[in-house]
């Protein structure tokens, strides 16, 4: 099996790949070091949220490193650059005043921090999605990888990731539960952007369609099952559905960090294939658990710990994590194997290396 054939496989069940497929994305610090070692030039793919931009970039690196995944998804417009400010932070195009902080690029001014009225949210001017020059990289990187690996189309931020950005955790949450009247306007305009982006990767050509909304934090929901119910279930039933219409055959995954496992059989109904990261540590997140309540309808990505294991775990712990988690996770196919976030600048090269190797070493199917 090529790469392409391994995680269709694995991800839609219908047969048993050759072993269990990998994936995974690197910080800067990290795809530069690593660039060195293996005489590669980094490439970076800014993207239109910080975050993503590590998602998007370096593939070259990755396949190279064992990565059976290739991530594309939309960049800055051609010719365009962030401004920057006085105080060194950039504005992005959604108006977001940025900064860099310890590890991630923060936002430090939420351009609808003041918002109550869904005429404000109308008014306010989003990006254009479809910009000329958004999908140069994508499009490069899918024709240079489409036959050998498989394609992620990534469009994270969809609908509640977007929206706390630009309005802040605490305020939007607040306005959710007391029904303010911008915030139907405002997922509408969140998932419209995210959707034109989506639909265009898919009519590139991207194998697998990758959304993302975090609603779980370490120890439960960010907001309850009745409110993801009221608020998101229906718009994901439409994007999926939306995806579905250009290709039957996409792969549908889904990005949702923290612990979800109380919405995820309600995710499955309206369309959900493939959970991601399948965060550890947390509650409900137990992997047999998860394979035997989901296994049978539901793929799994992710699952391997970045947060303590792979910065700080040994060569062997690293091993035996990832042995354990392909045995369960694994059985009978539904598994690709892949730290619940991207590495972290605190991660050794060695253990990076030792997770690449385990997966090959553990990943083989009888």
């Amino acid at each position: 099996m090529n790469s392409k054939q391994r995680v269709l496989a694995a991800m839609t069940r219908q047969s048993l790949p050759d072993r269990v497929p990998l994936q995974f994305d690197l910080s800067r610090a990290l795809a530069d070091r690593l660039c060195q070692k293996h005489s590669i030039s980094p490439h970076y793919t800014t993207a239109y949220y910080e975050d993503v931009t590590y998602r998007l970039s370096n593939n070259e690196l990755r396949v190279a490193m064992g990565s059976d995944c290739v991530v594309v998804g939309a960049s800055l417009p051609r010719g365009y650059q962030h401004p920057v400010d006085k105080d060194g932070c950039i504005i992005n195009e959604f108006k977001m005043r940025m900064r860099q902080g310890p590890i991630y690029m923060e936002v430090v001014e939420h351009p609808l921090a003041h918002v109550t009225e869904a005429a404000e949210v109308e008014d306010f001017p989003f990006p254009d999605p479809l910009a000329e020059g958004r999908f140069d990289d994508a499009a490069a990187l899918i024709e240079k990888y489409r036959d050998e690996n498989f394609i992620v189309g990534d469009v994270e931020l969809t609908m509640f990731d977007m929206m706390q950005q630009l309005v802040g955790m605490e305020k939007l949450l607040t306005d959710m539960a007391t029904g303010a009247p911008y915030i139907e306007p405002l997922i509408e305009k969140c998932k419209n952007f995210a959707l034109a982006i989506g639909q265009q990767l898919v009519r590139m050509g991207v194998d697998g369609i990758w959304t993302g909304d975090d609603f779980g934090a370490q120890h439960g929901l960010l907001i309850s099952p009745r409110m993801w119910r009221q608020y998101f279930k229906e718009h994901y039933r439409e994007i999926y559905a939306a995806f579905k219409a250009i290709n039957p055959h996409i792969v549908i995954m889904q990005h949702c960090d923290g612990a979800v496992a109380p919405i995820l059989e309600e995710w499955i109904e309206v369309g959900l294939e493939v959970f991601n990261p399948v965060q550890p540590n947390v509650p409900g997140h137990d992997p047999q658990e998860l394979k035997r309540r989901f296994g049978d309808r539901l793929s799994f990505w992710g699952a391997i710990d970045q947060q303590k294991l792979l910065p700080f775990g040994s060569p062997a712990e690293i091993e035996a994590d990832v042995k354990a988690k392909i045995e369960v996770l694994g059985q009978g196919g539904g598994y690709m194997v892949a730290p619940a976030h991207i590495i972290q600048a605190d991660t050794p090269i060695e253990n990076v290396e030792a997770f690449i190797a385990a997966v090959k070493k553990h990943g083989t199917y009888e």
